[in-house]
């Protein structure tokens, strides 16, 4: 038989009890085991391993338990949190992309009759209308980009203070 076949079985041997396999990859894994010895005895020392680790006890602190359980509480609550922002941040963009496409005709003509009025050149006044239609995004993405740098640095320096 090829090396080859004995290394997927190999693979599918250390994959069955960690990830779980397809019925078509159970099968063939079973087939190839009813014919070769050497991945049988293979399986069967996995299945010892496995069952060695599962015998063993493990005494925990009940303090470091309750302490997990609220760090895991408490990075829950910030996912949730940090999901209603994104939602809200979201809404926040579509809102603003539907009132820049509803107020951008009227920005154009605005800017139109003030370069007619001061007698401006159109690029002056394109520009200044270009100008108006990216700032508020530019300002918001830039607040949003430094609240996110805030709070990096914030969740760093309380990483670094717990290791200490």
């Amino acid at each position: 038989m090829s090396s080859d076949i004995h290394e997927r079985a190999r693979r599918l041997i250390d994959a069955l009890h960690v990830e779980g396999l397809a019925a078509p990859e159970r099968e063939w894994l079973e087939a190839h085991l009813s014919e070769c010895e050497a991945c049988r005895v293979r399986a069967r020392a996995n299945e010892q391993a496995l069952q060695a680790l599962r015998s063993n006890t493990v005494a925990i602190d009940p303090g470091l338990v309750s302490s997990t359980q609220a760090r895991v509480r408490l990075q829950a609550r910030e996912l949730r949190e940090n999901q209603i922002r994104l939602r809200i941040l979201w809404i926040s963009c579509g809102l603003s992309w539907l009132m820049g496409t509803v107020t951008a005709p009227l920005l154009w003509q605005a800017m139109a009759w003030l370069g007619r009025h001061f007698q401006l050149s159109p690029s002056i006044w394109i520009t200044a209308f270009a100008m108006c239609w990216v700032a508020p995004a530019t300002v918001v993405g830039a607040l949003v980009a430094w609240r996110q740098s805030h709070t990096n640095a914030e969740n760093g320096t309380e990483a670094w203070e717990r290791r200490i």
